[in-house]
């Protein structure tokens, strides 16, 4: 993914628009959305304050050659926790998870068990 589309996407998680981003960057908004389309070149230091202005690491918005995912959890209160990744480390992270929750699932009908055969010797 290219770090123009990836600076889109991080404006539209956090719900912003372009002009408010480029309010925070203290640039026009044309110049901002040249950025976005891919149409100028960045330097490294307005990559450093796209980078502050997400809250992320500027090496999350460099073109790495690589598909990246960007997934973001939140809740009501628009707290998000945003997570980077290649296809592969993310496959594999999501397996160690999906073993995990049946550790879990089966950890509880186990204790389910006890708790049924607690409740019968009373």
């Amino acid at each position: 993914m290219e770090t123009c589309e990836k600076i889109k996407i991080m404006r539209e998680m956090n719900q912003w628009t372009q002009e408010e981003v480029a309010e925070k960057l203290d640039m026009s908004t044309t110049g901002y959305a040249k950025i976005e389309r891919g149409q100028t070149n960045v330097s490294v230091e307005k990559l450093k304050q796209i980078a502050q202005v997400f809250n992320i690491n500027v090496a999350q918005l460099l073109d790495d050659g690589e598909r990246f995912i960007i997934c973001s959890i939140g809740d009501n209160h628009s707290n998000y926790s945003n997570y980077f990744g290649s296809n592969e480390k993310l496959s594999i992270e999501n397996e160690k998870l999906k073993q995990l929750l049946v550790a879990k699932e089966n950890e509880i009908e186990a204790l389910k068990k006890v708790i049924t055969l607690l409740e019968n010797d009373k």
